[in-house]
């Protein structure tokens, strides 16, 4: 196995359209690295860079020890999949999986070996005398990873691997890339925009934004404790609520306007933190669609909102909320479902605000407590 680095990496291509600009990211041996972001932001280069089918712009690349910037790809001894298979047609599984041996040009009884290790790690050995057009979406997810995997690399980079399947076939293969990657201890890049399999699959994820990394860490890093109100409005599904607020004192009270609206602060951490510097600047709040419950818009301490639309998922609703010209979300448990146009209203924790300033870094975060 091995590990990654990029140092100071640069892509800018020759239009002057700047891919990755100064990324700087390691991954550790055995790693799993989810990368993240909105389309257009260098998730794929990234991996085309480490792959070696793109070359950087500035900066310096490791896989191990060793430098590979200018390397081939088959140099690198990494393995990379995509999202459409691009297995060969005319091939059976069993040929699929053999090909990249044998242009090794290995000895057959390796190949044979290797195939028939791969395919009882996928559980692809009944499978060996299809077709690809005599299988599965999922199964033909499989022997795209298998052919990556039967060559032994140092590297995994999956590119959105599981984007053609269904929601249940995602569910399915993403449990088998988990349990293959414990098994193999691969180090692997994993690009994807679902949610889910960032959150489950990666040690660590990176956030990406216009080629700039924006953050790096746990699921549970990235999410309780966003660097950015991009990070924190990007993670998350739904991703957190955002909008604009001010604090001022009225009669020695705290107050959080939104708006025309002001809710006194009840004594507490994001009281005492406002008292000591934060007054009458213009701040963005988030809180996530959990914490916020509706109530009586006549009710003292609540936003008043009218109620938009409503997802009902059967175990919890996504209630859509207009608060002040801003569009919230709100999660509640069941099937919740306010009228549409209905007058509501948002009761909010004032200690479960996040806090971002005018440049939108991350200046106060809730408590957290760790288990």
């Amino acid at each position: 196995m091995a590990t990654v680095d990029l140092d100071d990496v640069t892509k800018t291509y020759p239009n002057g359209a700047v891919a990755l600009g100064g990324v700087t990211l390691s991954v550790a041996d055995a790693e799993v690295v989810v990368l993240v972001g909105p389309s257009g932001c260098g998730k794929s280069t990234l991996l085309r860079l480490v792959a070696g089918l793109e070359e950087p712009t500035a900066g310096t690349l490791r896989i191990g020890e060793r430098v590979v910037n200018g390397l081939a790809p088959q140099e690198r001894n990494v393995a990379m999949v995509f999202q459409d298979y691009a297995l060969y047609p005319h091939l059976t599984v069993h040929g699929n999986l053999a090909f990249p041996l044998r242009m090794r040009r290995l000895a057959e009884a390796e190949v044979e070996a290797r195939v028939a290790r791969t395919a009882d790690m996928l559980g692809l050995g009944p499978l060996l005398g299809r077709f690809p057009r005599q299988l599965s979406g999922g199964q033909r997810q499989r022997v795209a990873m298998g052919r990556a995997l039967v060559r032994d690399p140092a590297v995994f980079l999956l590119d959105e691997p599981l984007s053609n399947l269904d929601a249940k076939l995602r569910g399915q293969v993403r449990t088998d890339i988990e349990a293959l990657q414990r098994r193999t201890r691969t180090t692997m890049l994993y690009v994807t925009h679902d949610q889910v399999e960032a959150m489950t699959l990666g040690h660590r994820i990176a956030v990406l934004d216009q080629g700039r990394l924006r953050q790096i860490g746990s699921a549970r890093d990235v999410y309780e404790r966003p660097a950015d109100s991009f990070v924190a409005g990007f993670i998350g599904s739904p991703p957190m609520n955002l909008l604009p607020v001010r604090f001022e004192t009225v009669a020695g009270a705290v107050v959080l306007c939104v708006g025309t609206q002001r809710l006194p602060l009840t004594t507490g951490r994001l009281s005492e933190a406002v008292r000591g510097g934060r007054l009458g600047e213009s701040l963005t709040a988030g809180v996530r669609p959990e914490g916020l419950r509706l109530g009586s818009p006549d009710s003292p301490g609540v936003l008043r909102g009218r109620a938009m639309r409503t997802e009902a998922l059967g175990h919890e609703s996504l209630v859509h909320l207009s608060v002040e010209g801003e569009t919230l979300v709100a999660r509640l448990g069941g099937m919740t479902a306010p009228v549409r146009d209905q007058a509501i209203g948002v009761v909010l924790d004032p200690d479960g605000l996040y806090l971002f300033d005018a440049a939108g870094d991350a200046t106060w975060a809730p408590s957290v407590t760790t288990t």
